[in-house]
């Protein structure tokens, strides 16, 4: 099994890491024995505490504390909208704004199951690149709700590749093997020292090999990245 992450940054009060497609943050119903804070447990030999969330498909940066109460700073923080994450996403098809904002009151399916009510997401997309059959967006999610970047998106007709939850595979013309979702860009100021935070991490392996496939300079993407 490939390394399921890889440390970004750490220090006594926080991990955060780089992580791998396929594997789960917590467990789910299901009950899975690996997840990712477990391994990751097991790995640094410290008690750690998930401060937000990553689907199972989704690649890149999740931050770990190193106690319940940084953990619960840390989700105050998310709750204010003061710490900053960016996506790069591959979805099917050309946008037909370029730039801008997906606004409006969601729910997932496991909300709709469970009775819920739709909450307000608001996101800020622009197209990278576009292709033939599909495009490459660069998302910031101002709010954090379940499922918030793919329900957007597929909700205007360009549903990340590889989407199965909010979309038919047999609707997309290129096809991914996973959610071609990544998590690539994460910004706060520490809880502790006060300083910010930026880090930046490359695109994951498959996300590249695509790319390359389909004859794509990736170099010049990353030039576009700001």
């Amino acid at each position: 099994m490939k390394k399921p992450f890889e440390v970004i940054f750490e220090d006594e009060y926080l991990i955060v890491i780089d992580k791998i497609a396929k594997l789960v943050v917590q467990p789910s119903p299901k009950k899975e024995k690996n997840t990712l804070t477990s391994v990751l447990e097991r790995t640094v030999k410290v008690k750690l505490y998930p401060c937000h969330r990553l689907d199972k498909e989704t690649t890149g940066l999740i931050i770990y504390a190193k106690s319940k109460t940084i953990q619960k700073e840390f989700m105050e923080k998310f709750k204010k909208g003061q710490v900053k994450k960016k996506y790069f996403a591959f979805v099917k098809d050309k946008l037909k704004k370029k730039k801008g904002f997906f606004e409006g009151y969601i729910l997932d399916k496991e909300g709709r199951r469970f009775g819920e009510k739709p909450k307000k997401a608001k996101t800020f997309y622009r197209v990278l690149k576009e292709y033939l059959n599909f495009s490459i967006v660069e998302l910031e999610p101002f709010t954090g709700r379940r499922n918030q970047l793919r329900i957007q998106l597929a909700r205007i007709g360009n549903p990340i590749l590889g989407e199965d939850k909010y979309a038919f595979r047999r609707d997309f013309q290129v096809n991914f093997r996973r959610l071609a979702l990544h998590a690539f860009f994460i910004s706060f100021i520490h809880p502790v020292s006060g300083n910010r935070i930026d880090l930046r991490i490359d695109l994951p392996q498959d996300m590249k090999d695509f790319l390359r496939l389909h004859k794509i300079s990736y170099p010049l993407l990353s030039e576009k990245i700001k």
